[in-house]
């Protein structure tokens, strides 16, 4: 998959887990212009398996099944903190925080110029995963 500027899908897909994945996908879309990809129903109201594109990127979510993978995964607001935070590449930060912080993100750290380049925020989604969005490309690097 290639997007409008030829750049390939990416090959790291972050995959999370939401208690209202239907809601957490309808507020990604909304809050961070992420696109449906694929939604698959489970039972339940459940969600089996989505995709959400933005970009060339992807992420997977789905609700919990109560599977042997459910169990090696804890939800942020049962652990009270994330191991890991996907960085999202975005051209105006500044428009996507106000754009995330009017949907009901909370903005963690706000918009800042960062030293080594670029502008970053970073907040909590609707379940507390941590969200880091900036202009910094480490790809753009790679091309000089």
């Amino acid at each position: 998959m290639t997007d409008e500027t030829g750049l390939r899908g990416a090959a790291i897909i972050p995959g999370l887990r939401y208690a209202d994945a239907p809601g957490a996908i309808e507020w990604l879309c909304a809050a961070f212009g992420f696109e449906r990809h694929l939604v698959v129903p489970g039972e339940n109201g459940k969600i089996a398996h989505a995709q959400l594109t933005y970009r060339n990127s992807m992420i997977m979510l789905g609700s919990g099944h109560d599977g042997d993978y459910d169990e090696l995964l804890i939800h942020p607001k049962d652990a009270g903190a994330v191991t890991q935070a996907p960085y999202v590449i975005v051209d105006d930060v500044d428009a996507h925080c106000d754009r995330a912080r009017a949907a009901g993100a909370e903005i963690i750290m706000e918009p800042a110029d960062q030293d080594y380049g670029g502008r970053l925020y970073s907040c909590r989604d609707i379940e507390r995963h941590v969200w880091n969005f900036g202009s910094y490309d480490p790809w753009a690097e790679l091309e000089h």
